[in-house]
C-alpha cells in the first residue's frame, strides 16, 4: 500500500472511532438530561405520539429488565412518576382504568433489579388530577 492510501485508511478509521465515541457520549448526555427532566415528575405515558413519559419508561425498561417484564405482563401505565436518592430510583406506575398504582424501587445492591409493591388504590382526587392531565397534556407538568 502506498503511504497516501494508508493515511486515508488510518484517517477513516480515526473518524469512525471518533464518531462512535461521540455517539456514546451524546447518548450519555441525552440520558442524563432525560433523567434530570424526569426527576420528581409525574409524566403522561402515551405511545402515539410518543410522550416524554413513554420515552422515559422505555429507557428505564431497557435498563431494568424486571420493569420490562412487569410492563409486558400488565401493559403500559397511563402515567409514570419518577424520583431518586443517592443509590436508588423510585417509580410509580399509574393505571387509571383499574384505578391502581404500583410502587417500584431499584435495589441498592443491584441497580438493575426492581422491587414492586401494590397495587394501591388511586384516590378520587388523584384520579381527577391525572385524568385531567391526560385529557389536556399541555398544562404544566405535575410535580411530586
Amino acid at each position: 500500500m502506498t503511504l497516501i492510501k494508508l493515511t486515508k485508511l488510518t484517517g477513516m478509521a480515526a473518524i469512525s472511532v471518533l464518531l462512535s465515541a461521540c455517539t456514546q457520549v451524546g447518548d450519555a448526555v441525552v440520558a442524563r438530561a432525560m433523567s434530570l427532566a424526569a426527576n420528581d415528575q409525574i409524566m403522561l405515558v402515551r405511545r402515539e405520539p410518543a410522550s416524554f413519559g413513554f420515552l422515559r419508561l422505555a429507557s428505564q425498561a431497557k435498563s431494568h429488565p424486571d420493569l420490562q417484564t412487569f410492563i409486558s405482563t400488565r401493559g403500559l401505565p397511563d402515567f409514570l412518576a419518577e424520583t431518586s436518592n443517592r443509590d436508588r430510583q423510585y417509580f410509580i406506575l399509574y393505571f387509571l382504568k383499574g384505578r391502581q398504582a404500583f410502587a417500584c424501587r431499584t435495589r441498592s445492591e443491584n441497580s438493575q433489579a426492581v422491587e414492586f409493591s401494590g397495587p394501591y388504590p388511586i384516590t378520587d382526587k388523584e384520579f381527577r388530577l391525572l385524568d385531567g392531565f391526560r385529557k389536556n397534556p399541555n398544562q404544566a407538568p405535575i410535580k411530586l
